[in-house]
């Protein structure tokens, strides 16, 4: 007994007794895994992992189906932990609904300027922008900010556009303050929005690294093991290094850096920045703004607006530089784009700055509104990276704004693989939910969580089970240049993995939503 002993390798972790989906290439299953210095370092069956190594902690998960780590390809982590402190104002059913969080919030935080955001005007009875006269009269003198849930506009009141100069005779482009009788409604509109932003309080060290804590928590719940956030200023991103490496945030992070002079050039100067935890090596521009707020651009008017066209944010021949500019170096350009005509001009700026070039993996974000002549330009090296639960959540208004014929292009993920043999998942939190079991729902069933419609939403683009948990995984993971380290289950990779009640891939689908996360590790150190 003691000879078998001391033959066995001492490990830091073994799993047994578990259904384990690799995500390999073969898309293997497997029975238990090693784990030592925060990687896999053997796969295999329970009698196998056993017989060959020991640790002090050994799990048997008694058959609970394992899988990697989710990652969400595109999200907004900073600001999910910011909108902890902040008035929340996602799921209500009308504008009444809302001044009563903002009336409810002030009671108890007194704050000198109140923010909030996660309204939908989509989702009340009456369908049309807020004004801001309600606004005015509950708080005459103290600023208020709420952020539309797509964050593409903002409802704000007198003392907030006082402070920030904005008249009747403002002028910006990319975007609208939106005009009633002569005067501001308090509705701003993409890059008007950015004069608010100047008066806004600055966020405080101790505010940043409580926000990224407290999102930290809420994505190990959900079985997230990394994270892209999709803008991050240099100060935040060097802070998230900091936290890292001190062990104050375990959640591995793909960076992207704000389309801002200072940072942008702060990160083109040194090159990739790359840790265990920590990868910066793309930058984040948005062409232009929201479907629901009537921000995307469209080669041809809105069904429902006549003569609006929505507006790019940033201006095409500067989406053009900057393609041009960063094919020069190592980084990756990421870029929002919702309308066909931003989606367009994103992918023609792609395809003329990268010409010869062969595995740059620049992503087109969300790639929602796509003409079905411009399909063709999407490859290994021009990637979609798509949030499903954005289909199900617009898919009640969506062919109102852009008509039959238009919407056909829309929201078309499966198209999406076919065209560039990969396809990245996320959630874009925290405009939709964290939970990617609603992705997955989303992705595969193409419904709500009450079953609506009842035969699916354009199911031509639904994804497979497969296909789904790939996108998030070893395809997230290929778009960020990471399949190497994370991904999958298998030898030398990071020991990132989740546990979940049910089988992902066998449940009924009906169930998927209401799944849950039992464990997360992150370098098979346990998270939740």
């Amino acid at each position: 007994m003691c000879i078998s002993c001391a033959s066995k390798q001492k490990v830091d972790l073994i799993v047994v007794n578990a259904k384990v989906y690799t995500v390999d290439k073969n898309m293997s299953k497997a029975e238990a895994f090693a784990v030592k210095d925060e990687k896999f370092i053997e796969i295999g069956s329970s009698q196998s992992i056993t017989s060959t190594y020991e640790a002090k902690k050994v799990i048997d998960l008694e058959g609970k189906p394992v899988y990697p780590g989710f990652i969400d390809a595109h999200c907004h982590f900073f600001a999910l932990g910011l909108n902890k402190q902040k008035v929340d104002l996602v799921g209500t059913s009308s504008y009444k609904e809302v001044l009563g969080r903002v009336v409810a919030f002030q009671k108890e935080r007194q704050a000198s300027f109140i923010q909030g955001g996660g309204w939908d005007q989509n989702d009340w009875e009456v369908k049309e922008f807020p004004t801001k006269d309600a606004l005015d009269s509950l708080f005459p003198d103290t600023p208020v900010v709420l952020s539309r849930i797509d964050g593409h506009a903002y409802l704000v009141n007198q003392k907030a556009l006082d402070l920030a100069g904005i008249t009747s005779e403002t002028k910006i482009d990319g975007g609208e303050i939106i005009i009633k009788n002569g005067e501001p409604t308090g509705v701003l509109v993409d890059n008007p929005m950015g004069l608010i932003d100047k008066v806004m309080p600055a966020i405080t060290a101790e505010t940043a690294t409580n926000a990224l804590t407290d999102a930290q928590k809420v994505c190990f719940d959900y079985g997230l093991t990394t994270v892209n956030d999709a803008g991050l200023s240099k100060q935040t991103i060097l802070l998230i290094d900091s936290l890292q490496k001190t062990g104050k945030l375990d959640m591995r992070i793909y960076a992207m850096v704000s389309n801002t002079p200072e940072s942008v050039n702060y990160f083109l100067e040194r090159g990739i920045l790359k840790t265990d935890k920590l990868d910066v090596r793309s930058v984040k521009a948005y062409a232009d703004g929201a479907l629901g707020s009537r921000g995307a651009a469209l080669k041809a008017p809105y069904t429902d607006k006549h003569g609006h066209f929505g507006a790019m944010v940033t201006p095409v021949d500067q989406i053009y530089s900057l393609a041009e500019r960063l094919a020069k170096t190592d980084y990756q350009l990421n870029t929002h784009a919702i309308g066909d005509s931003a989606n367009v001009v994103v992918l023609r700026a792609y395809e003329k700055a990268l010409k010869d070039q062969k595995d740059r993996r620049w992503k087109v974000e969300h790639a929602q509104i796509v003409d079905v002549k411009d399909f063709h330009y999407f490859s290994n090296n021009i990637i979609p990276s798509v949030q499903p639960t954005h289909a199900t959540s617009d898919m009640y208004w969506a062919e109102d704004r852009v008509g039959p014929k238009r919407i056909k292009g829309a929201y078309a993920y499966k198209t999406l693989l076919d065209k560039a043999g990969v396809i990245a998942l996320g959630t874009d939190f925290p405009v939709e939910y964290v939970s990617p079991f609603l992705t997955f729902y989303a992705a595969v069933a193409r419904k709500d969580v009450k079953g609506f419609p009842q035969n699916g939403f354009q199911t031509k683009d639904a994804l497979s089970r497969e296909e789904t948990l790939k996108g998030m995984t070893i395809w997230a993971a290929y778009s960020n240049f990471e399949e190497k380290e994370k991904g999958s289950i298998e030898k030398g990779k990071w020991a990132d993995f989740v546990v979940l009640d049910k089988d992902i891939m066998t449940v009924p689908v009906e169930q998927i939503p209401d799944m849950k996360a039992t464990y997360t590790f992150v370098g098979g150190k346990q998270m939740k």
